[in-house]
């Protein structure tokens, strides 16, 4: 018959769990792309590794308070033990080869998962440019010379290039399905590769605080077959807006929870011009709103 303490104990321990649980997004424990299904196994491999230590020692605290509590008069009480060579072993052994196996593991992810590394395929990478602003997220193919706001798409099993910049604040990059999350930085280019092995719709977030706007800077990435994103392309090439430096100069003002938009065509080396305008044009840059001038960058990309 179960002690009605345990008892308790269990069914406080699973409440609280599904209280402490219950708000959780478990997409990253749900990756569907090369680099998540990567990341989810290390995660769990070095979770695992550290269990080995923390469940023991949870157990034996527990075993102890019980076994030592005022009420057993029963309990073996040695006030004279001071040490015990064999203890001392055990406890620094075990930790020290949990350590060094992370260590291992560590070294070898790092290079393996490393975000600026291609993906190898058979198949023709798709460049996607990214600029954060706020607070929405501008994205430029320009392959195919079209632009949007807060959505991407891009074929299963094809990678995907990221180029990743930041007309404002910094922000983070973030497609928890797919991978890895990296920052964008005004002044700098930072890159990311990931793909997808199956067609979805994933979300994409911002990682980064970044003002008023945060919670609602969000964007889809929709994985498809290569037939559907060709009619993607069609549709974005379609729209009756484009990319023009008035409009970017519009769209880089402050707005919140921005509906998705596509442009049907988009300046040549709009990204490097907007890279290049906050590295070396600081000057035109108004530090109220931390965004470039519209007068600069209408004649920068004119």
């Amino acid at each position: 018959m179960k002690h009605p303490l345990l008892a308790t104990l269990t069914r406080i321990l699973s409440v609280g769990a599904v209280m402490l649980l219950g708000g959780c997004n478990m997409e990253i424990l749900s990756p569907k792309g090369d680099i998540g299904i990567q990341e989810r196994t290390l995660l769990f491999t070095t979770t695992g590794l550290m269990l080995i230590v923390v469940i023991p020692v949870i157990v034996m605290i527990l075993a102890f308070a019980w076994k030592y509590r005022a009420s057993n008069t029963q309990a073996d009480y040695q006030p004279k033990w001071a040490h015990s060579t064999a203890i001392e072993v055990v406890v620094w052994t075990i930790p020290c080869i949990i350590v060094a196996i992370l260590a291992v593991i560590t070294w070898r992810s790092t290079h393996a998962l490393d975000p600026y590394k291609p993906l190898v395929s058979e198949h023709k990478p798709v460049t996607i440019e990214v600029v954060s602003l706020d607070w929405k997220w501008l994205f430029i193919y320009p392959e195919y010379d079209i632009a949007t706001v807060n959505e991407i798409a891009f074929p299963v099993d094809v990678p995907v290039n990221f180029r990743i910049t930041s007309a404002t604040v910094m922000n983070s990059f973030f497609i928890p399905q797919l991978g890895s999350q990296i920052y964008s930085m005004a002044g700098m280019e930072t890159k990311l590769h990931l793909n997808a092995r199956e067609a979805g719709t994933y979300a994409g977030i911002s990682a980064n605080y970044s003002g008023a706007g945060f919670s609602g800077m969000r964007f889809k990435a929709i994985a498809m077959s290569q037939e559907g994103f060709d009619n993607w392309i069609k549709e974005a090439k379609a729209a009756p807006a484009a990319l023009t430096p008035e409009v970017y100069a519009e769209l880089s003002k402050r707005s919140e929870h921005n509906p998705v938009v596509k442009y049907s065509s988009a300046p040549p080396a709009m990204f490097d011009f907007i890279l290049g305008s906050t590295m070396t044009k600081m000057a035109g840059v108004d530090s109220a709103t931390c965004t470039p001038t519209s007068n600069n960058l209408i004649a920068g990309i004119n």
